[in-house]
């Protein structure tokens, strides 16, 4: 039997889990005070599997790391790691993390992250293979209170155990879950390409009419303007951002809506883009899950990411929003005569994506969060963290929705638990879902592939960027509290966000502004003429649960 366990490929590769698997996952998402663990400092890796362990010195790491030199005791694990796996390992090792302890302190004793830390717990563990979740913690504030080294080689040093022990019975569950999840995503992007394929036209559009690239600016010339919203019923204040065409005609209006830790600035490009198109463009900042709201968690001033509240009031910030809107075109000189009030199209990303859905008719879904929250510490779609915080919520009837929006995109949409199929399918008005295969934020398959066949509107639009992540649309923004790793962006940003523009325009021209003429940019010729390596890009119009099920 033994000889069997060790030939198991598994086994035979812990070094594999340990390189590729808990060192990633130590390295991220890992932002909690001291705890009662005296300062030790780990001295060896343990890998546990069963009974069976093996261990490693961290001392042989450090070696490697800072001078590329392998020594016997990690030469043993080196053969089952590429080139460029152990090259990574280098980086990620000694690549300094821009946090201080506060900040760590902060974040790891949110809700979220006490979350990801019992996540963390079940494969990092103590010596004596108890949960690792204070030892983490420690590790992290205490390699954090040393400014000049906080990287992840000093968090090992600071674990405040004399071995940290990584548990590869739970290392290799998460690996088998995640690997049917990236192989099933990557089925399902097959079959999105295929279905692409199929022509949705009797005759080729680009034989019909010249097709040109709508990401390249429009013509229209228009004025910026910034202004403050009051909604005393809910204590909110915040600006928003006015995109005006100067033109004498009322204009349709669109609202961008961004993502948790994001502010206005991360799509201004998409806004001046929409604004030379002649679109009205306003684009509100959400107080309480923006950027200040990020920078008062890591500065002590915030206790939690965002509060659950923040579910309800970004929709009502939006309703809001267009009430003003109303108002001022009757009594401001700027906006007399300009606003097309009757045709209104939203866009948002993520947090921003969730906004847009409800807005278009999708209502929280305490049944289906009530199935699936339970089994939190078990998912690897970390987008659930923030959809189940609506279980704090009271369970009223919200009314979210706003008969004034037309048509709605959702960028990397976090939707399948709180609204699940049941509301998903009540959405009646045209919707555009934009996706990025590579996203581990908000899964594509789970978040928003799956999710697709759930719409029962007409007019629906699935866009898959393969190879784009969660941040490949999101410009970076002057109050950025944290960078983004440019690893973590991904590659070509500057074309995934093309991609929005060039979808957008076409989008809100057929089903806001009512200019049928577009339709033929709604297709898969004009998509071919737009897309590029490394991030192709694909569009569908149908999909359904029964051929993904089928496709898996």
């Amino acid at each position: 039997m033994l000889s069997k366990v060790r030939s198991h490929p598994y086994f035979l590769a812990p070094q594999t889990v340990l390189l590729k698997l808990a060192l990633r996952i130590f390295s991220i998402g890992l932002l909690p005070t001291l705890t009662a663990y005296p300062a030790l400092g780990a001295e060896r890796l343990r890998f546990n599997y069963g009974l069976l362990e093996r261990s490693i010195p961290i001392s042989s790491l450090e070696t490697y790391a800072r001078t590329g030199k392998i020594d016997d005791d990690l030469a043993g694990y080196t053969q089952y790691v590429s080139k460029k796996e152990l090259t990574q390992l280098r980086k990620v090792l000694l690549t300094p993390i821009p946090l201080n302890e506060v900040e760590i302190s902060q974040f790891l004793y949110t809700p979220i992250g006490e979350e990801l830390l019992k996540k963390l717990g079940k494969v990092i563990q103590t010596e004596s293979r108890l949960s690792g979740f204070y030892a983490i913690r420690a590790a992290l504030i205490l390699s954090a209170a040393d400014q000049k080294d906080f990287t992840l080689l000093n968090v090992l040093h600071k674990f405040p155990v004399s071995a940290i022990s990584i548990n590869l019975d739970q290392s290799l569950a998460i690996a088998e879950t995640l690997q049917n999840l990236v192989n099933q995503t990557q089925k399902s992007v097959a079959l999105i390409n295929q279905q692409s394929q199929q022509k949705t036209t009797t005759a080729s559009t680009l034989n019909i009419v010249p097709l040109i690239d709508l990401g390249k600016t429009g013509t229209s010339r228009f004025l910026k303007q910034t202004i403050t919203l009051k909604d005393l019923s809910r204590n909110r204040i915040f600006p928003v951002d006015i995109y005006l065409p100067i033109v004498q005609t009322p204009r349709p209006i669109i609202v961008i809506s961004h993502g948790l830790g994001s502010d206005r600035t991360s799509f201004a490009y998409l806004a001046e883009h929409l604004a030379s198109y002649g679109f009205v463009v306003a684009v509100p900042e959400h107080p309480g899950s923006d950027s200040k709201q990020l920078q008062a968690l890591l500065s002590g001033t915030a206790d939690r990411v965002t509060n659950p509240r923040e579910l309800i009031d970004r929709p009502l910030d939006i309703k809001f929003l267009l009430d003003e809107l109303t108002s001022l075109s009757k009594s401001n000189t700027a906006f007399q005569g300009r606003l097309n009030l009757e045709k209104i199209g939203i866009i948002g990303q993520s947090f921003g994506g969730y906004t847009a859905l409800a807005l278009a008719g999708a209502k929280i879904n305490f049944e289906q969060l009530e199935v699936d929250c339970p089994a939190l510490e078990d998912t690897l779609n970390i987008s659930l963290l923030l959809q189940c915080l609506a279980v704090k919520l009271p369970k009223d009837k919200y009314n979210l929705s706003d008969v004034r929006i037309k048509a709605a995109i959702a960028m990397n949409p976090v939707d399948s638990s709180i609204f699940g199929q049941a509301s998903l399918s009540q959405i009646k008005i045209p919707v555009m879902i934009v996706s990025g295969s590579s996203d581990t934020v908000a899964p594509a398959l789970l978040e928003q592939i799956q999710p697709f066949t759930w719409l029962t509107t007409p007019n629906k639009f699935l866009a898959l960027i393969k190879g784009g992540t969660h941040f490949s649309t999101i410009a970076e923004s002057p109050n950025a509290t944290i960078p983004v790793p440019t690893r973590v962006i991904g590659s070509s940003p500057a074309l995934a966000r093309h991609y929005v523009k060039a979808l957008s325009v076409p989008f809100f021209e057929n089903y806001v502004a009512q200019q049928p003429s577009y339709l033929p940019y709604l297709s898969t010729d004009y998509v071919n003429t737009i897309s590029q390596q490394p991030l192709p890009l694909t569009l569908i119009k149908s999909l359904t649960s029964e051929q993904l099920q089928q496709a898996f």
